[in-house]
């Protein structure tokens, strides 16, 4: 590599529809454009700290775009300043940023693009602090990263989230249930907003707007009052009662965020049933969300994402993340990205729309 110009990438957190389309537009437009080597790192931040990483050629990128999930593989757990080891039955927490630093000092890059979400980028955020070159894209089908307007996967969970909601109307209105899909969304409804308004939710729950039962109850009964003898339920996972906690269900100690939502439908289910007295069955998408061919929208934000990150390193624009703001290419600090969560605001302009459409948020009894 000596006298090459270079730069490596690498992508953090769960994987997520676009990546691919992404590491595709940078690796082109650095060969092409500026005739760089490009250096992939193997398992997000792992592949710093054990040094395994390989070059990315022209052809190694050829026919991705349309490729759900990441060719470079990923990891949710491995942060260098929280390294986790096992030690007999135990595990131990190292810090382990030096050998990142200099495996990286190593490869001789000009800059290091981090493809991740808040996690990520708040880890890049901190190497950067401690003399890494790095530049960050805005990766989360949750579409909660500060800075940015929009993110790419987002577009992509949506459709699948809204696919679902339009196949369970069927069998809700036939055997006159409540359907209740759960997506996700642990700290920001997004997800749930969008899926909820393009399916014809006839309830939206999301962390934004804590809930109650009788108001559910209400809108239920109200609707069978109407000849409507089923109701749609489109809650994100980070849902929560007023009053109440967040539904967890499991904690994974080594990740960077070691508590695992899920299953607050199951939970909302059997309080709706001895509330209303209507057979309810929950539906949880879970990591659906996350995989596949990512849409159209997706691969073109994706794209545009992956080249704008090497004119960033090009210009030694360093600590900073590629953004989407008024429907323009820019870029914000990695610390503007970490310092989310981007949540969805009380008078959005869609929740309004929903709600003078009849949809309720399960905060008011009409």
């Amino acid at each position: 590599m000596a006298g090459k110009r270079s730069i490596a990438i690498l992508t953090g957190g769960g994987d997520c529809p676009g990546i691919n389309a992404v590491i595709r537009a940078l690796t082109k437009k650095a060969i092409l454009k500026y005739g760089m080597e490009v250096i992939g790192i193997q398992d997000g931040f792992d592949g710093l700290i054990r040094d395994r990483h390989r070059k990315l050629a022209y052809s190694d990128v050829s026919g991705i775009l349309t490729m759900g999930g990441t060719i470079l593989g990923t990891s949710n757990i491995s942060n260098p300043y929280r390294w986790a080891e096992p030690k007999g039955k135990e595990i131990v927490f190292r810090d382990v940023s030096r050998t990142v630093l200099a495996n990286l000092r190593a490869l001789k890059v000009e800059g290091l693009v981090c493809v991740g979400g808040d996690g990520t980028l708040a880890i890049a955020g901190r190497l950067m602090k401690d003399g890494a070159r790095i530049v960050g894209v805005p990766k989360t089908i949750d579409n909660d990263l500060c800075g940015t307007d929009v993110t790419f996967g987002f577009d992509s969970a949506v459709a699948v989230a809204t696919d679902a909601v339009d196949r369970v109307h069927s069998t809700a209105q036939s055997h006159h249930r409540i359907m209740i899909v759960e997506v996700m969304g642990r700290r920001a409804g997004w997800i749930a907003l969008y899926a909820g308004v393009a399916g014809g939710g006839d309830i939206i729950l999301i962390p934004e707007i804590p809930y109650s039962i009788e108001a559910i109850a209400a809108k239920v009964n109200d609707r069978k009052k109407r000849g409507k003898r089923f109701s749609i339920i489109v809650i994100a996972e980070g849902a929560k009662l007023v009053g109440g906690e967040i539904v967890v269900k499991r904690l994974v100690e080594k990740s960077f965020e070691p508590v695992r939502l899920g299953g607050v439908g199951f939970v909302l289910g059997e309080q709706i049933e001895r509330a209303t007295g209507v057979e309810t069955r929950t539906v949880v998408l879970g990591h659906l969300q996350r995989g596949g061919s990512p849409t159209a929208h997706d691969r073109i934000l994706a794209t545009q994402l992956g080249a704008e990150a090497v004119d960033l390193i090009v210009r030694k624009e360093f600590g900073r993340m590629v953004a989407v703001r008024g429907g323009s290419m820019t870029s914000v600090s990695l610390e503007t990205a970490a310092g989310g969560p981007r949540l969805v605001p009380l008078d959005h302009h869609l929740v309004a729309a929903a709600r003078a459409l009849g949809t309720s948020f399960g905060d008011e009894i009409s």
